[in-house]
């Protein structure tokens, strides 16, 4: 089935799918390989918020039943996922990473966790977050070395898929809590274009800018995942009745024309580490004629801002009542944000709104000539300490303008952890960015092999 060193929970999505299609593996046998490399690795990482191993064999059981008598199976058929833990689910608590919601349980599932189940797949557990996925950290740390932080808000959901507790995860971004844990933790990270996933039974952080996303181990494992819970869902209003794109079919074909990349160096460009600023140039070395650079134009530089007066003035909306009644339970930082939030005039917050519409026409121009945008993940490595997450700031434009991203594990930084290289597609082309990001992985692949012969 695989080489003999890999163990069934080194499996991903895709494979563990087909294995467990054609009857070579159960869905018991990989959920149990799974529960015996969390034993093995949780007391150190500590990406569970809530995890029941029996619950899973039940499930596992279950899948297994519905193969051997013929019934229908979804694409997912037995795959362990893990939930974020501010997505809704019925068999386990919701606690959005604060002891303020400790032991909440939902009565039913977020529409996500329903279409996760509707394709077959087992519900590991809730994955750890920050504190009502904002900044301040949870538990968890980092599968590399465990003195550096995960990254954040998603942080349970990245290591737990780096450290191969599970092949796949779903996550949120309002900032950069896909992409950037994905870059500290090593796997690959999918954010989709705004509005193609539901968020109903979501924690809402900010309606203009929460977005579902993936972590696996494989563009395909992005695109299979994401395709499955894609389904219209007339409870989030941001949401349009599309078809659903076979994202991992698409994913893994080949491009009509060799892509090309455009990098855009942003007004963040210094704030990076120099390692990854040599890292990305003998990047933009081996792309060669594939990749020109350009400077992103005014105004252009002010999107970081008119973010931030978004997601604070949501947040103080959102978290009003809260920080009212429990001031004293909520950390420094959000309270922060929060008082921040208030002071945010209406017109400030109309003008961010109005402004990204316009900056999307712009964007849409560079699409024209450019299959994709190539960009820093993060600043660099995981930084040391467990305090702080890190900054989201290499993601901010790219969530504020609703534009789908990927990060690929393709970079080291000078302590050996990894460095995400982000690709960012037009929105509502996701299946085009899957593709193209396939293309790079392949041929930066077959560079490598020719340098080493």
């Amino acid at each position: 089935m695989t080489d003999q060193t890999t163990t069934y929970a080194d499996l991903s999505a895709s494979d563990a799918a087909r294995h467990i299609a054609k009857g070579e593996l159960t869905s018991e046998e990989l959920v149990q390989a799974c529960i015996e490399r969390i034993k093995d690795a949780e007391p150190t990482v500590q990406a569970w918020q809530s995890f029941d191993p029996e619950f899973a064999l039940m499930q596992a059981r279950e899948a297994d039943r519905i193969w051997a008598a013929h019934e229908a199976m979804g694409p997912l058929h037995g795959v362990p996922i893990g939930i974020k833990d501010i997505i809704d689910t019925i068999s386990f608590p919701t606690e959005n990473g604060s002891a303020l919601h400790k032991d909440r349980q939902p009565t039913e599932d977020a529409a996500v966790v329903s279409m996760l189940r509707q394709a077959g797949a087992i519900i590991m557990g809730k994955t750890v977050t920050t504190e009502f996925a904002v900044y301040a950290p949870g538990k968890t740390r980092n599968p590399h070395n465990p003195e550096h932080t995960p990254g954040g808000s998603s942080s349970g959901s990245a290591a737990a898929v780096a450290c191969n507790m599970i092949p796949a995860a779903l996550g949120t971004q309002t900032n950069g809590s896909v992409i950037r844990p994905a870059s500290y933790c090593g796997v690959y990270g999918y954010k989709p274009s705004h509005g193609l996933i539901s968020r109903s039974g979501i924690l809402d952080i900010s309606r203009a800018l929460d977005t579902v996303g993936v972590f696996a181990r494989s563009i395909e494992d992005l695109g299979l995942i994401a395709s499955a819970i894609m389904t219209y869902d007339e409870d989030d209003t941001d949401m349009r009745p599309l078809a659903v794109p076979k994202l991992a079919d698409i994913a893994l074909s080949a491009p009509p024309v060799e892509p090309d990349f455009v990098f855009m160096q942003t007004p963040i460009w210094n704030d990076l580490e120099g390692t990854t600023q040599e890292a990305f140039a003998e990047l933009m070395d081996v792309l060669g004629p594939r990749c020109e650079t350009q400077e992103l134009p005014y105004p252009f530089e002010d999107a970081w801002r008119w973010h931030k007066t978004i997601m604070l003035t949501d947040i103080a909306c959102r978290f009003h009542g809260l920080y009212e009644e429990n001031k004293s339970d909520i950390s420094a930082k959000l309270a922060e944000m929060i008082e921040k939030g208030r002071t945010l005039p209406a017109v400030d917050y109309a003008t961010a709104l109005e402004w990204r519409e316009q900056l999307l026409i712009g964007i849409n121009a560079v699409f024209e000539d450019y299959d994709a945008i190539i960009t820093p993940a993060a600043f660099g490595e995981a930084p040391k300490g467990l305090e702080d997450t890190g900054s989201p700031a290499c993601c901010t434009l790219w969530t504020y303008l609703g534009l789908p991203a990927i990060t690929i594990p393709l970079l080291e930084g000078p302590n050996g952890l990894p460095i995400g290289v982000q690709l960012v597609g037009k929105r509502g082309s996701d299946a085009r960015l899957l593709r193209t990001a396939h293309w790079l992985t392949e041929h930066l692949s077959s560079e490598i092999e020719q340098d080493g012969a």
